[in-house]
Parts: structure tokens; sequence; C-alpha cells
């Protein structure tokens, strides 16, 4: 009689046997296996894993398990990134201490993760907020500190004069303080400082290792961020009287020396010094300094502002024509990159263009495209294409490069100027005035000056006994915390209250997983045998500054001598998010929705209209974007539920196979039931094997060939990336068995054993539970990957994609030629197209295949 699995006795059970065996746990001795190192970025802990969360560690654990199949040593490890502001808000909004509320967090977490059924090494586990591990950060942070890699120095940041605290750009939301709302100032503080700038060259060169491996999007990213450009710096002189101290002219650097000719103003950052020298002698451009100190400091938000300006009255002689130019305080101008001084052509740039169309400057075009002709001009969009140079004198006729070559010869050759290579990369300040991070390792002596903390004196722990109740750094009024003795001349001193910023902390941690317990920062062995990262699976919005401060730090920590590798992360892949409908019921008081939990929310169909209803109150409300899980928009479906309800499995498989994993993956209730009727259809096929089913020959051949053929597509959606194809694959391949009901019984247990293997990595608990079904050894995690034949697999079948609406949602894998009746069949039976036609409650009206190509259904 045949049983019904029980994924609530079943994978508890199997779960238990993996703790029983220690099964995750990975030894840094090489056992001569080659090793395989995978790793998604850690989380912050908020408090409560969602599903957005769980398919990016699913997408992990299938990788981890896979190589481990296939005979690899794996490390596997977690752990918290677990520093940062959140933690002191919930301190000051819940009176807590930031410690408390982290370390309660991180267990509530942890336990929700290992619901799941993760293969991750928790032995290693380690969160930054604990002193062993960020004392070891200081500890290299002195280090690169002796090499000149860390230094002090004033410069610009985002200040909140209510909260008393640098803001970082993410945190400056349309100008304002994100917890106050204060409007944000521009401010120049003494800040700590690395010197990512000495490694751009190299990290911009190393891109080219990583191609292939990385997705393209995020290595130009990079590319673009550090911004190497070249160009040409020189002086434009001043017409009449210059001021005080620039009687040799301003100093500009440009990137396109072609467009000289097409020159409307010269522009000045607000913090340059002929503009503060214009507003200390003039309140009203002091005044418009200040206005332009508002919002946030970052080139984004700045190039996003409204363009203001203010014309200082002082006029340039242009280098080639002698005329005059005015000179203007632009707000989009940076005082950090170049000169912070610019010519602009308008024509050819968007912000010029923006500036001069506001403030009725001259607009010429000197650069046409190929096939226009001399009377080209520009209208409200600037031309950045390629093109030929006109209205330009001598560099009438020339293409762009030849052009910029020409005038950079002509100003080298009046004495005026040089070609220069510059970056739009500054150096990464790490100062945040806030209690929770990591101290950073400094005392401030009168008399001996900056003095490192001895290392026998690490970790400079956080004190305890803080309060929140007055905004600014607690560290700053610690009655006790930062009067030091200075440990060179023993005479009073202070610690420094500044601590670091969070991207330190997760720019190292992968190298300390390799052993987190070593009395150095890394252990060079362990790193050398576990490093670089083969596989890094996060979200692209970490694409650029994550990724980046973690390169230039291990090429930072390999030229120290404490490690031997310099590209931290082999291969990367950013998966898309979870997304979910949101729900609101009316508005708060500030305006916004009140956002309801799906939960409380029932969705019907009238009139072929989706209404949805607060089930608490049966109230109609409405029904918002889709959008990414998250706790402020109340969108998020936890792990814990879905397990409750359809089991951990079904929760790993759909988010797994409704979309390409690189793409957003819209959660629904018909999708995870789909893959819970799977997981027990599939427990129904490995239940119901009779060993003495007699021997078919010509049942028994096909499928072992289909088996192979399984073995194959699977194996290479894996290794591809491509888990939404492998799980279709394994879809078809149990329909496949279930059609071959006549095949003896060592033919079925080849296509079974084979299945349990295959779809181990997406269900391991199933795997474990149909695997011991069949009588085999040991445990399915243990066992090798299946191996295909060649000739065997030889490809038969093709991959239909199946479209609703013009748009793909699905995809079947049929025999080459199959019939159109069985396409249509496998279409409709399709796990994730009916999902999706059951969640928009469409109807099909038509099928329309096209052989061997694609299967369109035509729904409302």
């Amino acid at each position: 009689m045949a049983t019904r699995y029980e994924p609530k006795t079943a994978e508890p059970r199997q779960q238990a046997r993996w703790a029983e065996a220690d099964a995750f746990s990975v030894s840094n001795d090489n056992t001569g296996r080659p090793k395989y190192y995978v790793l998604e970025m850690f989380p912050y802990p908020s408090g409560n894993i969602h599903m957005g969360h769980a398919r990016n560690y699913v997408m992990g654990d299938v990788v981890a398990r896979h190589k481990r199949a296939q005979g690899f040593d794996v490390l596997h490890p977690m752990g918290w990134d677990a520093f940062g502001m959140p933690a002191e808000n919930a301190a000051m909004e819940r009176g807590v201490h930031p410690g408390d509320w982290t370390y309660s967090n991180i267990d509530n977490m942890r336990s929700q993760l290992k619901l799941l059924g993760l293969s991750l090494d928790w032995s290693r586990e380690f969160a930054t907020c604990d002193p062993e591990y960020y004392g070891q950060q200081q500890a290299w942070f002195l280090e690169l500190m002796k090499r000149g890699l860390v230094y002090r120095k004033e410069g610009t940041v985002n200040w909140d004069p209510v909260d008393n605290t640098v803001l970082a750009n993410e945190q400056v939301i349309d100008g304002r303080g994100w917890r106050s709302g204060a409007l944000v100032e521009k401010r120049k503080l003494t800040q700590w400082f690395l010197r990512i700038t000495d490694y751009a060259d190299d990290l911009i060169d190393g891109l080219k290792e990583l191609e292939g491996r990385w997705p393209d999007k995020v290595r130009l990213m990079q590319e673009n961020w550090i911004g190497r450009s070249r160009g040409l710096q020189m002086k434009w002189a001043f017409a009449g009287t210059a001021p005080a101290g620039h009687d040799d002219g301003v100093e500009i650097y440009t990137t396109r020396p072609d467009t000289f000719y097409g020159a409307s103003f010269v522009g000045l950052a607000p913090d340059h010094p002929i503009s503060k020298q214009l507003a200390d002698a003039d309140p009203k451009v002091a005044d418009f300094v200040a206005e332009c100190r508002k919002g946030g400091a970052s080139q984004a938000e700045i190039e996003q502002a409204e363009k203001i300006g203010w014309d200082t009255g002082l006029k340039c002689v242009h280098p080639f024509t002698g005329e005059e130019v005015p000179v203007w305080i632009a707000n989009f101008i940076l005082s950090e990159y170049g000169t912070g001084a610019i010519f602009a052509c308008p024509a050819h740039d968007q912000r010029d263009l923006d500036f001069a169309r506001k403030y009725g400057l001259p607009v010429k075009a000197v650069v046409r495209p190929h096939d226009a002709d001399e009377g080209f001009t520009v209208g409200d969009e600037a031309y950045t294409g390629p093109g030929v140079l006109f209205n330009s004198d001598f560099m009438n006729g020339m293409e762009i490069e030849e052009a910029k070559a020409a005038a950079i010869s002509r100003i080298e050759e009046a004495g005026t100027g040089k070609g220069a290579t510059i970056y739009r990369l500054r150096d990464w300040g790490v100062s945040r005035q806030r209690y929770w991070g990591c101290p950073i390792p400094v005392i401030h002596c009168e008399d001996c000056g900056v003095v490192p903390v001895p290392n026998d004196q690490l970790p400079v722990e956080l004190p305890k006994d803080v309060t929140f109740d007055v905004p600014g750094n607690p560290l700053d009024r610690h009655p006790t915390w930062k009067h030091v003795n200075c440990p060179t001349c023993a005479k009073p001193a202070r610690r420094e209250t500044d601590t670091l910023d969070t991207f330190v902390d997760s720019s190292w941690y992968f190298a300390r997983f390799t052993d987190p317990k070593a009395s150095t920062p890394i252990n060079k062995a362990a790193a050398s045998r576990w490093l670089p990262v083969d596989q890094y699976i996060g979200g692209v919005e970490h694409a650029v500054l994550h990724l980046l401060y973690a390169r230039f730090i291990t090429r930072a920590l390999s030229d120290a001598g404490l490690m031997d590798v310099k590209e931290p992360f082999a291969g990367l892949f950013t998966q898309g998010m979870v997304v979910h409908e949101t729900y609101f019921d009316g508005h708060e008081d500030s305006g916004k929705p009140r956002w309801i939990e799906p939960t409380d929310v029932h969705i019907e169909t009238l009139d072929g209209k989706r209404i949805a209803r607060r089930l608490s109150t049966g109230a109609e409300i409405s029904i918002g974007e889709v959008e990414k899980m998250s706790k402020s928009k109340k969108n998020v479906v936890a792990p814990v539920d879905i397990i409750e309800t359809y089991g951990v499995d079904a929760g790993r498989l759909f988010v797994l196979s409704d979309s390409p994993p690189e793409r957003d993956v819209q959660w629904s209730t018909g999708g995870v039931e789909g893959a819970s009727r799977f997981v027990q259809r599939v427990w129904n096929e490995f239940d119901a094997y009779d060993a003495s089913a007699p021997a078919n020959a010509d049942v028994d051949a096909s499928l072992i060939r289909e088996t192979h053929k399984a073995i194959k597509a699977v194996s290479e959606g894996i290794e591809g990336f491509r888990f939404n194809s492998a799980i279709a694959k394994l879809y078809a391949f149990l329909a496949t068995i279930r059609q071959h009901d006549k095949a003896g019984a060592e033919a079925r247990m080849t296509a079974l054993s084979a299945m349990a293997r295959l779809i181990a990595p997406f269900t391991p608990h199933l795997a474990e539970e149909a695997w011991a079904r069949l009588g085999e050894d040991g445990m399915v995690l243990d066992a090798p990957w299946p191996v295909y034949d060649t000739k065997l697999a030889a490809d038969d079948q093709v991959t239909l994609p199946v479209q609703i609406g013009g748009k793909r949602r699905g995809e079947v894998v049929m025999s080459r030629g199959a019939d159109n009746a069985d396409v249509e069949a496998a279409a409709l039976a399709n796990p994730t197209v009916r999902a999706y036609l059951e969640a928009n409650n469409l109807t099909v009206r038509k099928v329309i295949v096209v052989p061997d190509r694609i299967v369109n259904l035509v729904a409302n």
C-alpha cells in the first residue's frame, strides 16, 4: 500500500542524521581531494529571514552539494555582518543594548536558516561584532597603517545636524537624514581614509582576469566606478584682475580637449578655493555655497539634483581663440574629481547643457555625427557619440581621438598644461561617528600625535555601559573609556572615538572563514588551501562598493604578507530577488500607506477583477506594486510558514524553479503548491518501486537512455547556473520514469538511483528518504554524482519555452519532433505555467505549438 510523503517528519529526521554525522564540517587538512569554496554574501541580523534570503542561500547550497557529490572538499560557511546603525536605532527606539539586540537576532535567524537544510559548516560561524573578529581586524588595520595605506585628512561628508553624525550616501533620502528627517549638510571633517587609489590601476586591470566568471555588467560597473580616464590638465588664464593667489590662472581637468572650441563657461565646485574666497568676500555668494552644501555628497545625487549656479563676474581667456569666457560656480561640479574646475562644452555634455539652457549660456556644437552636415546642432540632449570635428579650426575633419591628441599637443607646446590620467575613484573614507562599529585602534596624544594601540592591547573593545538618550556618538561622552595613557610617553591621552565603516568588516570575512580561531588575522596556510572563493553569490546591489573594497583589501593584505591571493572571488553570481505583491489599507498621518502582511489578505475575483480583502476585518483593501520582499512594506513570506504548510523542499524547489536565478521571482501560493505536488509524485515513484519486476529489453534500454540524458541535462543546468532548466528536466525525467512503467527492476533502479542523486541538491531531505527507500547504503549526501555516457546522452530532445501573453512563463523538455498534442499537454501540465495561470486567474483559450521551437498560450 502506498505511503504518503510527510515532510514534517522526514525533514527533521534527515537534518538530525546530518547533524549526528557532523556532515558539513570540513577540515583544513589537505585530503588530496580538490577544494571548492562556496560562499553567499553573509546576512545582516535584522531578526528574521524571508524567502528572498532563502533563495540566495539555497542557490549556494545547490552548488555546494553538487560539488561535494563530484568529489570536492567543500567549504560552505556562514556568519553575520553584525555592526551598523540599525542596531543603534533599535537601542534608541526600544531601550535595548545594540549588542543584546544583535545577538538575539542572530540566535533567531540561525534557527530559521537551519530549518532550510543548508549544508553549512556552522563550526566556523562568527559575527563581525565579536571582539575576537574585530580585534584581528584592528591588527591588520594597524599593519596597513604602518605601510602608509591608512591616513587622516579633512574630507567632505554628509552631516546630520540633529543626530550629529556622518551619514552614508545611502542614508540621505531627498536631501534629508533617513532617521531624523533633518536637512543634510556637506561638512568638512577630519576623517580616516584607506588609500584605495594606490590600487586603482590594479583593480581595473584585474577585471580582465574575471571575464567569463563574473557578470559583464558587474565588471563594467566597477570599471566605471574607478573611472580611469586620459585627459588634459591645464590652466586657463584670467582676463583682467585674477583672484588672490591665482595670478597664473585656474587649473582645470578635462577628458574632452577635442571640444575646446565649444567652450561656453568655466565652472568651479562650490568648495573650490576661488569659490571660498568669493564667499568670504560676499554674503550672497556665501549663501549660494551654503545652499549647494545641502543634500547628499555622492556624484549620483549631485548629478540628479537641479542644476544651480552663480555668475562670479570673473572671466577666463580661451586658450585657442583668446575670447573671454564667464566663470560660474556650479553645484554639479565635484571638488574631489580632477581639480574641482572644468571648462564646459554644453553641446557634448548633458550636465553642462542643462546648466547652459537654464542660464542662457551659449551652446555650440563642435562634433557632428558622421552622417550629419555642417549645420548640425543640439536641442535638449547633448551629443556624446562618435563623430567628426567641425567649427574647430585646426581640428576640423579629425575623429575625436585624433582631435584630443592634437589639442593636448598644442597645449603642451604652449607650456600651459599636459596630458594626464586621473581616476573617478576617491580614497575610502572609513570613519563613522557612532558606537556600534569596530573601534579604530589609535590613541591621540598631544605630545606624540597619533599613536597605534600596541598589539598586546588588542582588541580595543567597545564599552558596554553606554546610553543613547542623547543624539551623537556615545563614545564621545563616555566618562572613562576614551581616557587612556599614551603608550609612548605615558601622559594622559584619548582614544579615537570614530568607528570603522561596516564595509571594512565585510572586506575580509571570507578570508577569516578559512580559520576563524586563528591567533593572527589570517592563517596563511588555511587561506592558501581555500582562497580564492570559487563561487560567490549575492545581490547585484553590492556589485560596486562591497566587491571593490574586498578586492582592494585582499590586495593590500596580500602585499602586507598576510595572505597569498589578490583576487578574492574567482566566480561571482548575482541572483535576482523574490518579489511579492504589496497590500495597504488607507494611509498613515505621514501620508505613507499602511502596509498589510500577506497572511492577513484574501484575494478573490469578481467580474474578472482581483479584489483584496483583509482577513481580520473583511474590509476591501488596495493592491500595490509587486516589490522586493521587505519588512518596511510587510510583503515578506517567512520560510517557517512555508515549511509548516508545504515543507522545506517544496519551498526550496519553488524559489529555484520559477525563473532563471539571475531574474526576480514572484512569490505565489500556486507555485509552491505545484512544487509540493512534485515532491509527492517523486516520493510515490520511489515508494512504488518493485524489486521483482521482470526485465523488458526495449523499455529498459529506452529508460536507460533517458536516464543518461537527464544526468547530462541536470548536470549542465547546475554548472551553468540554470537551476530552473535543471529542475524542468527533473520534472520531465519523472514523467519519463512514469511512462516507462513496464521497465524491469534493474533499469528502474538505475533511473531512480540517478533521480535520487539528481534531486539531492534541490530537495535534499526528499532525496535522502528516497535513497533509503531504495535500500542504498549510507546517505545520498555521500553518494557520487551520477556520470552519463556521451553516446547514450546524445540529444534528441528540445527545450521549448512556454509563453503567455508574449512573455516566457515556463519551459517543457520534449522529444524532438514530438506530436503537437503531447507538447500541448506537457505545457498545460507544467507546474510553473499552471501556477502563473492560477495566480492571475487566467483560462487558456488556445494553444499554438511551433514544432521544436516554442509554445504560445492564448489566455484571458
